[in-house]
Parts: structure tokens; sequence; C-alpha cells
């Protein structure tokens, strides 16, 4: 069940860097209903994905992919710079959203644990 979880968590991390691809080279209407659609379809994977796994975790995860993938996007396709202090904090924010995930499974493994020794 959890890993349809974070497959959920791919989709709503890859729809979010589409649309803000599309709010970038968007210049005309029928491109806003195609980005809009998108983002619709982004905000349905987004509470899937909460149903199983920590909320903070799938945020922060969906947060970072989407910072991360709007620099390199802005760097690699329209022309940003990039700099040491881009990659630096780029490396905080991965540690973070990294550390986040470690925390959230050892709270979630040491509630199995005490659920199990209560059943005892």
């Amino acid at each position: 069940m959890k890993n349809k979880a974070w497959f959920f968590v791919f989709l709503t991390c890859f729809f979010e860097l589409v649309w803000i691809y599309g709010f970038n080279i968007a210049n005309s209407w029928w491109h806003w209903v195609i980005i809009i659609t998108i983002i619709f379809t982004d905000f349905h994977f987004l509470p899937r994905a909460c149903e199983t796994l920590p909320t903070g975790t799938v945020y922060a995860v969906f947060a970072g992919v989407g910072t991360v993938g709007t620099v390199l996007m802005d760097v690699f396709l329209f022309g940003g710079s990039f700099s040491a202090g881009k990659a630096l904090f780029i490396a905080i924010l991965v540690i973070g959203v990294i550390g986040l995930n470690i925390a959230d499974n050892k709270d979630e493994n040491n509630a199995s644990h005490k659920v199990e020794k209560e059943a005892m």
C-alpha cells in the first residue's frame, strides 16, 4: 500500500513540474486550459498520497521537488543563473526532506512496536 502512496507522490511531483513549466511557456488561452487541468490532476493525487503516508512527509517531498525542479528548470530551460548559494540551499532542502522522511519512519516504527507490546 505504501508503494502505491509513493507512486501518488511521484505523480503529484511530476504534474507540479509540468504545470510550473506551463506557466513559463503559456501564451494562449488554450494553454491555460491545459495548465488548469493539469493543476486539478495534480491536486487529485496529493491527498491520495496523504491517505497512507504522513502528510508532512508528502508535502515536504512535494514542495522540495517543486522547488528544486523549478530552480533547475529555470537554469537549464529558461536561461537562469546558478550559483554556489543556490546549490547549498538546494542541498539543505534535500537533506531536510530526507530527514523528515527518516524521522516519520522512525516515529511510525516506534508506534507500531508500542501497539504490539500493548497487545501482548
